[in-house]
């Protein structure tokens, strides 16, 4: 499973909000037949990378993005 994104509102953070919402996308990931439950974080934001391995997330290093965008993707688009 595949988690797009997770933002917690400042004034909500710290009270389970964050572990919460993972705790019920593992439930439904579980009972859907899913081997893992992945997102991205980006590196600068140290609270969030805290957080996930206080959760006992794993930081994956094997993968880099790739993107095109803005005008690039217009032009690929194009060709």
């Amino acid at each position: 499973m595949y988690l797009e994104d997770l933002y917690v509102r400042e004034k909500y953070r710290g009270r389970g909000f964050g572990k919460a919402f993972l705790t019920e996308l593992a439930k439904i990931g579980v009972a859907r037949g899913c081997g893992r439950l992945e997102w991205w974080c980006l590196d600068s934001n140290q609270p969030s990378i805290a957080f996930y391995l206080k959760m006992e997330a794993v930081q994956m290093d094997e993968w880099t993005v790739y993107r095109i965008a803005g005008s690039r993707l217009k032009e690929l688009a194009q060709e």
